[in-house]
């Protein structure tokens, strides 16, 4: 199809059928009372995998009919296929009606035909902010998935954004799918607990007091099948750097779990220490395996030595945060080790105990919380003290226990129903988002401490390029 030939196109279960658009009432912000279909999802370049996933479930706020502009291309697509995949599906398939536009002007003829209130955006990230600003400009709520920003440019551009939607009284959130994670939600339940972890730790920059290291794959299986990622994924101009992308995350929990609810103001709680950068080799066989493209585009050629694409994915930063140290770290290898996955490392430093996730082979790639008594606590108290808290965990998630598994080690037992995973993240974050439109706000902390959040991250990648 040439642009000569642009058309909406309707995405259903069965084909792709030609019919008339039709123009839709714009919704007023914060007159959203969630009513059924009340939300009218608008998916903008959809280039990566998590745009889908926000459709994998149904929801009674949002309208069945949701409108797709993008440029012609694989990268629709595999967002389509996606979406007929929850169609079609067995066990409570979605009745997703995608309303699809293609052609090079999809930007514009979204902006001027406004068919939704909120926009879903998921791709690109060199050209994302730019989409935010964009959409904000004309009135539309946007979800975002991370990164908003993946340089000091961006982040310029993303505070610009954050006025916009103040100004017109609409919302941006990006996903923040770990936040529901189960052991990191526990993690941050115990932390709250002074009996049992009683003060957060300093720690400093040879010890720091919080860190979280994820380790992840290029080559992976989503909703059932082989991943396939557009070839712009391994260009960090477009893509971002490790630092700034599911770096977002784990700086995300930094703030959320040893700072609930609390403003952080970048300008004075954020004091960068260290930040360091590295390349993951993807040989031409893995980069086809993963793309489906037979050759390197010209794009990445700038990143190919002696036929080895050298991607910049990997990063860690050292930062205090309100005067805790803590160190964040992403590690991309190409595909993991049998029966394993994408794995997450955690550790928070109490006065009492730490609190530390593990994701290894002992655990069989499935992470596990424990709690670990610091040395110098009296043991038989502090367990006593432990137990007696854990009831009241309990009694919040049912099934939740403890099992000690060695001198003053408990290993949190979570039953099956509270491990989800990580595509049903998507799913649990949006029904909150349609909560916020709901209320017509987020909570007060959100805003400063996405800025916060992004801060970091795009300040840490200077820090990092300027090191020889």
């Amino acid at each position: 199809m040439c642009d000569k030939m642009k058309k909406y196109l309707i995405f259903t279960v069965a084909s792709l059928l030609l019919m008339p658009s039709c123009l839709t009432k714009k919704e007023k912000p914060g007159e959203l009372t969630r009513t059924s279909g009340e939300v009218k999802l608008v998916t903008l370049d959809p280039g990566h995998f998590h745009a889908a996933l926000v459709q994998k479930n149904s929801y009674k706020q949002v309208a069945d009919e949701v409108y797709v502009y993008a440029p012609e291309g694989d990268d629709v697509q595999e967002h389509l296929n996606k979406i007929n995949g929850y169609n079609t599906r067995t066990d409570s398939p979605t009745k997703w009606k995608e309303v699809v536009y293609l052609g090079s002007d999809f930007l514009e003829k979204m902006l001027s035909e406004k068919k939704g209130n909120v926009m879903i955006t998921a791709g690109n990230n060199g050209k994302k902010t730019e989409y935010i600003k964009q959409t904000l400009m004309a009135g539309i709520h946007v979800l975002a998935d991370k990164p908003m920003a993946i340089n000091s440019e961006n982040f310029g551009l993303l505070k610009e954004c954050f006025d916009i939607a103040r100004g017109k009284g609409i919302l941006l959130y990006d996903i923040m799918t770990e936040r529901h994670e189960i052991t990191t939600v526990l993690q941050r339940e115990l932390s709250c607990i002074p009996a049992v972890y009683g003060e957060q730790l300093k720690g400093t920059p040879e010890e720091p007091a919080i860190v979280k290291e994820s380790v992840h794959h290029f080559f992976k299986v989503v909703s059932g099948t082989p991943l396939k990622r557009p070839a712009w994924f391994f260009d960090v101009t477009q893509q971002g750097e490790g630092i700034v992308d599911v770096t977002t995350h784990l700086v995300d929990l930094v703030q959320w779990e040893a700072f609930p609810d609390q403003v952080i103001d970048y300008k004075k709680d954020i004091e960068l220490i260290d930040a360091n950068r590295w390349t993951t080799s993807i040989s031409p066989e893995e980069f086809k395996q993963v793309t489906g493209t037979e050759a390197y585009p010209d794009f990445l050629k700038k990143d190919v030595e002696n036929d080895t694409l050298k991607v910049y994915c990997n990063g860690d930063i050292v930062y205090k945060i309100k005067g805790v140290t803590a160190k964040v770290s992403v590690i991309w290898n190409y595909t993991f080790p049998k029966g394993g996955g994408d794995t997450h490392y955690s550790v928070m430093k109490g006065s009492k105990a730490d609190l530390v996730i593990r994701q290894g082979k002992e655990q069989n790639y499935q992470p596990e919380l424990f709690v670990e008594a610091v040395k110098g606590v009296d043991l038989a108290a502090y367990e006593k003290d432990l137990t007696a808290s854990m009831e009241k965990v309990s009694a919040e998630y049912p099934g939740v226990a403890l099992n000690k598994v060695g001198d003053g080690v408990w290993q949190v037992e979570i039953p099956s129903k509270y491990r989800v995973g990580h595509e049903a993240h998507f799913g649990q974050v949006t029904e909150h988002f349609l909560d916020y439109l709901k209320d017509g706000k987020l909570p007060d902390w959100e805003v400063p401490n996405m800025l916060a959040k992004y801060y970091t991250t795009t300040s840490a990648l200077d820090m990092a390029k300027a090191k020889k």
